[in-house]
């Protein structure tokens, strides 16, 4: 796992060295281990390292293979990497490294752009031609390795995050108005390719770019998830899927056992995390570490499940950490996990997430996460109420978007009014081809978009800003492949996720099964009070925000009078929405 960066030149000009500094060094957390640059005529890559495979400097990137005339930069994990190896042999090639970085540059020589159908894992990479100038960018299938691009004059630029490019100077900084509509819509969620900036966009997962030596490109998709299926799917029992659902889930769990230092995991107490801990401990992990993160009561509310947790880690003999983290340190520690994000994000999670990270990584370089299963195994509150809908997308819209677009229009100033892009997006979206269910066509949704752009995201950011790895089994492409041709009322059964949870139930202790859904909302970020209050006031009336003008000062402050007054359908706090993102801007844009 690392931080990427580049800068592909079409014009003739030669590489702004500075600029791919500054990007590479806007990804030092990402890559505490090691770093590297590679400058041409008309390219130069840019490179942090975490140490996770191979760990000598034969890894070291970027790699180039003078003999082949290939160079990749790339961040990720390919866990059939040794499998690979073995055909790669078997056809003459030779290796100069035992890690995965080295397989991506034999298998794209050995069997072109197609390459990518052959990896399980997670990945963004940059593969470049020295003879003909032609690079490759590529994202893996469920998006779970972010890679943002920025058309530059005369070239283009890629990174792993979205203020590595804004460090790298020269991009259009203004704010889109369909991205902000789809933000102040779906709690914070921009779908791919666009981001809130202009002149930043990301590759869209499962996809590929192909850019010519003369700033031609063109993508490919080489993956969609389908949902539909075959007599034998729709009538295979209950209890048949079951056994054929927990043999994908040790398979995906035991591939993310693949590194060359321990692997731990985070063990919330959920069925998902609990699962995960207990598959690794039946795969012969031993002297497993596992983590757990919890807050204070609030309200009468639990603000931890510390107890859930320790019945799993005692079951399995984990070396288990609580680790207990104040409100108040909560709130003291949210500039910095802002100034993490990516792009801005909404969810109470974040800092939870972020501080979890930090004290993890003082142990722990890897660790496996149950990130996914709700949205992959049909988890949310929203899935029941589409079973024989007339409307799906009405349907979807009403249980999932924040304000419908008459209220839009009361947020943000005329200059971003626009149309209800959200609405033609997710309206696309439901009735793609490949999912006629609307129950499955609401969990691709999910799986494919808001997923990825969410808690995949939060993962993502919250764990490399401490140089941590986190590799996600429910996000195995294989087992999500699987899981679609599962019908939705199995997975819907027990009132959600019931098939995952009984074949959870042959690996882990019941009593962390059959108990409500925990979660742990941040007060202070849901209703609004005290000194995050005041950030937020600040924050949206300051002379930036004015200049800024995005959003109507009614509106705002209709939303300051009364902060508790305005929760989405989600729960989230519309208040909170609109702070973050002028103080993401603020962040990141100064």
């Amino acid at each position: 796992m690392c931080g990427i960066a580049g800068e592909i030149r079409f014009d003739g000009r030669p590489v702004d060295v500075g600029a791919l500094q500054r990007m590479n060094e806007r990804h030092t957390a990402r890559g505490p281990d090691g770093q590297g640059m590679f400058i041409s005529d008309r390219h130069g890559f840019g490179h942090r390292r975490l140490k996770i495979m191979d760990l000598s400097d034969a890894a070291q990137q970027p790699m180039f293979d003078p003999v082949l005339g290939l160079g990749i930069v790339f961040n990720g994990a390919i866990y059939n990497h040794a499998d690979l190896r073995r055909e790669l042999d078997a056809l003459g090639y030779r290796f100069f490294s035992t890690g995965d970085t080295e397989v991506l540059i034999k298998a794209y020589h050995a069997w072109g752009p197609d390459f990518v159908k052959r990896l399980n894992g997670m990945f963004a990479f940059a593969l470049w031609e020295r003879d003909s100038g032609r690079v490759l960018l590529g994202r893996d299938r469920l998006g779970i390795k972010p890679l943002y691009l920025a058309p530059v004059a005369g070239g283009l630029r890629f990174a792993s995050t979205l203020p590595a490019l804004v460090a790298g100077g020269g991009i259009d900084t203004s704010i889109d108005p369909v991205a902000l509509n789809h933000y102040l819509s779906l709690h914070a969620i921009v779908p791919a390719p666009r981001t809130l900036l202009k002149g930043v966009r990301k590759l869209a997962p499962g996809t590929l770019l192909h850019v010519e030596p003369d700033g031609t490109t063109r993508e490919q998709a080489f993956w969609t998830l389908s949902y539909e299926r075959d007599a034998a799917d729709e009538s295979r029992s209950f209890d048949d899927w079951r056994e054929i659902l927990l043999d994908g889930l040790r398979a995906s769990v035991k591939r993310r056992l693949v590194a060359d230092v321990p692997v731990g995991a985070l063990l919330s107490g959920g069925v998902d995390s609990s699962l995960i801990v207990g598959l690794m401990a039946e795969a012969g992990v031993h002297e497993l570490r596992t983590y757990n993160v919890g807050f204070e009561d609030v309200g009468g509310e639990k603000g931890n499940e510390f107890a859930y947790a320790d019945i799993v880690a005692q079951r399995f003999g984990t070396v288990h950490e609580r680790i207990f983290v104040p409100e108040a340190e909560l709130l003291h520690r949210l500039p910095d996990a802002i100034a993490a994000m990516s792009e801005p994000m909404v969810s109470h999670d974040c800092i939870g997430f972020y501080l979890l990270s930090e004290a993890v990584a003082r142990h722990t370089k890897v660790v496996q996460s149950g990130q996914g299963a709700d949205e992959v195994f049909g988890g949310y509150h929203w899935y029941p109420k589409l079973q024989g809908s007339q409307d799906p997308v009405a349907d979807y819209l009403a249980a999932f978007r924040d304000r419908d677009h008459a209220e839009y229009l009361e947020v943000v100033q005329p200059a971003y009014a626009g149309d209800d892009h959200t609405a033609r997006f997710v309206a696309e979206r439901l009735r793609a081809p490949g999912a006629t269910d609307p129950v499955d066509q609401a969990l691709r949704m999910d799986t494919t978009v808001m997923l990825v752009d969410d808690p995949v995201k939060r993962v993502d950011n919250m764990t490399m800003a401490f140089g941590l790895e986190a590799r996600v089994p429910f996000l195995d492409h294989e087992l999500v492949e699987l899981a679609a041709r599962i019908p939705a009322r199995h997975k819907l059964a027990g009132g959600g996720k019931g098939i995952l949870k009984e074949a959870a139930r042959q690996v882990i202790p019941s009593e962390v099964i059959d108990r409500p859904k925990g979660y742990f909302p941040v007060p202070a970020l849901k209703y609004l009070q005290g000194d995050v209050l005041e950030r937020v006031r600040d924050a949206l009336t300051s002379q930036a925000a004015r200049e800024r003008g995005l959003f109507q000062p009614a509106y705002v402050q209709r939303l300051l009078d009364d902060p508790a007054a305005h929760i989405t359908p989600l729960q989230g706090s519309k208040l909170w929405q609109l702070g973050l993102l002028e103080i993401w801007l603020q962040t990141h844009l100064h």
